[in-house]
């Protein structure tokens, strides 16, 4: 009895420190789901894409590839390239799971790693419960997928000049996640810059080439020349070459 108590206890606990998170992912998913019936989506549509990825940038640019009759491998690569970090989250935080965190419980957990979720489980002064990590998912899953339904629903009742002016809702979450890192560290400058300076060069001078290739040039041309140029240093001051 007193385990099953602590394992409810466990569940709303993390319920409780998920709730800011779920009620910030109601207004960013709104926007997502706007914008996913702007290029022709039915606002279930959407809700199912949200309930089954669970990450803003990798639906975004899902999206984008849909609307452009982009193939399956594009839409693969393109995923793969802006979802990796996730991965390593995941190993990050394997590092303080607790015992009880068996391999079917990690593969079930792997579904709702995000960045905020990674970032509550992170700063968690003692090991990650199964149970703990279920509560945050859950609750903030449920604020991104009806924020996605509301925002698709609203998306097809309202008049097209509302839609999209709300549509540019999710290009400010974007710009509001770049500024302030960038702000501080001159090589994340450098990849937004980069980025955005390759993005204009394909858009007017490479016309043919879909979005979502453009996303993955983009991201990995910037990378490697922001890894190149600006080397990781390690404690010692001497350049990190791994």
């Amino acid at each position: 009895m007193t385990r099953s108590k602590n394992t409810r206890s466990d569940f709303f606990r993390g319920v409780a420190a998920g709730i800011p998170i779920a009620l910030g992912y109601l207004s960013v998913s709104f926007a997502f789901g706007i914008s996913a019936v702007r290029s022709g989506l039915t606002f279930v549509q959407a809700s199912l894409i949200s309930l089954t990825n669970l990450t803003s940038a990798g639906q975004v640019a899902g999206v984008e590839v849909i609307a452009s009759s982009g193939s399956l491998f594009e839409m693969a690569v393109v995923q793969f390239t802006i979802n990796l970090r996730y991965a390593l989250m995941g190993i990050s935080l394997s590092q303080n799971l607790d015992k009880g965190f068996s391999l079917p419980h990690r593969l079930l957990a792997s579904y709702g790693i995000t960045d905020e979720i990674f970032a509550v489980c992170s700063t968690s002064s003692e090991p990650i419960k199964p149970k703990y990590m279920y509560g945050i998912i859950c609750i903030s899953t449920l604020g991104w997928v009806s924020g996605t339904f509301i925002g698709g629903f609203a998306g097809q009742a309202l008049p097209t000049a509302v839609t999209s002016a709300l549509g540019i809702v999710i290009y400010g979450m974007f710009i509001a996640i770049i500024v302030p890192p960038s702000k501080k560290n001159k090589s994340i400058l450098f990849v937004v810059i980069l980025s955005a300076v390759l993005s204009m060069l394909f858009y007017y001078f490479v016309p043919a080439l879909s979005s979502g290739f453009t996303v993955i040039i983009c991201a990995v041309v910037s990378s490697v020349a922001a890894a190149l140029i600006f080397p990781r240093k390690d404690e010692e001051g001497a350049v990190n070459k791994e």
